[in-house]
């Protein structure tokens, strides 16, 4: 009788642990320190899900006495992969494919570069490649992006640089943009500081027609950070308020965290939809490097508000060996008008 107790109790336990994991908005714990950290790499659960039926399915062969609690653990497991599977897939793994670019649309491109880990030069290198209008940088200091710009004015394309610095501790606390002239000036309050312990950049155009830009680093879920994580989001979540924005950048956060923060039907944040999810590239990871993208968690973001379409969109992964731990995202984005 105990033995079927404590195997109906084993049952339930792993079953609310795989249910706060596949689907943790249902119990609002997507935000929450642990069942944050499983969702966000989604796909190594669902590998690692199918490694323990493997391991269940020949005790319970083995075991005649272990086959029932086997058998359920099993279906649960097997439930679990199967949502898992289902969620990856709609997000899309992979949909590299550009429209030709035309008059008005922008090319965003954000990588973190991980400090001193990436040379100018392979910025500048990606920036003119994929014709980028406007680069996030974050956890790049000036003298960097400045010596990225200047590549890039050689290249053919002309660039403003801009840095926000919360102190010269360590790369992190900087974030950098670069714009095209085409855009116009942009201003920003070097005096501001928006997310609490990593700089986000929030830059606006001078004429008035180009989108505001949003330049993001929020800080990670980390020990001694899970207050200011949640705060980060919800910062970003007002940041991107009205129209005519373009927010990209380090996020720290999957599509996942993100649930209950957006304002417009079918947002990510505030007004702000994401360019990977539009586009079928959700599901591939940004970070870490070492792992395929498949594995990885997308925590690297393009998001814009609802006057701009995607109309292209892909994760870089030919760059992992470049230093970075983070892969480089880029999106084409279109006027709906």
């Amino acid at each position: 009788m105990f033995r079927r107790i404590a195997a109906a109790a084993l049952t339930l336990a792993v079953g609310a642990v795989l249910l706060a994991a596949a689907w943790p908005q249902l119990l609002g714990l997507h935000r929450v320190p642990v069942i944050a950290h499983l969702v966000s790499l989604r796909a190594i659960a669902a590998t690692s899900a199918v490694a323990l039926i493997i391991v269940l399915l020949a005790l319970s062969v083995l075991n005649r006495r272990f086959r029932r609690l086997g058998l359920s653990l099993t279906v649960l497991l097997v439930a679990f992969t199967m949502v898992t599977a289902a969620v990856l897939s709609t997000r899309g793994f992979g949909d590299s494919a550009f429209t030709e670019k035309g008059s008005g649309d922008v090319t965003v491109l954000s990588w973190n570069t991980l400090g001193p880990a990436t040379e100018p030069r392979a910025i500048a290198e990606l920036a003119l490649e994929s014709d980028a209008d406007i680069v996030v940088l974050p956890e790049t200091r000036s003298e960097v992006a400045i010596e990225a710009a200047t590549l890039m004015k050689a290249g053919g394309s002309a660039m403003w640089s801009h840095t926000l610095s919360y102190d010269q501790i360590s790369p992190a606390r900087s974030t950098s943009l670069l714009t095209s002239v085409d855009l116009g000036e942009y201003t920003f309050d070097r005096a501001a500081k928006t997310t609490e312990v990593l700089p986000t950049l929030v830059a606006t155009p001078s004429n008035g027609a180009s989108p505001t830009i949003i330049a993001v680093h929020a800080v990670a879920p980390i020990p001694g950070q899970f207050h200011n994580w949640p705060a980060d989001l919800e910062l970003l979540a007002q940041l991107c308020q009205g129209d005519n924005i373009v927010m990209a950048g380090d996020f720290n956060a999957t599509i996942d965290h993100f649930s209950g923060l957006g304002d417009a039907p079918g947002a990510a944040l505030g007004d702000c939809f994401d360019a990977a999810l539009s586009s079928g590239n959700a599901a591939l990871g940004t970070w870490p490097t070492r792992i395929p993208a498949l594995f990885g968690s997308p925590i690297d973001h393009i998001m814009a508000t609802q006057d701009w379409k995607v109309s292209g969109m892909r994760v870089v992964g030919s760059l992992d060996g470049d230093g970075s731990d983070h892969r480089p995202v880029m999106a084409q984005l279109s006027r709906t008008q």
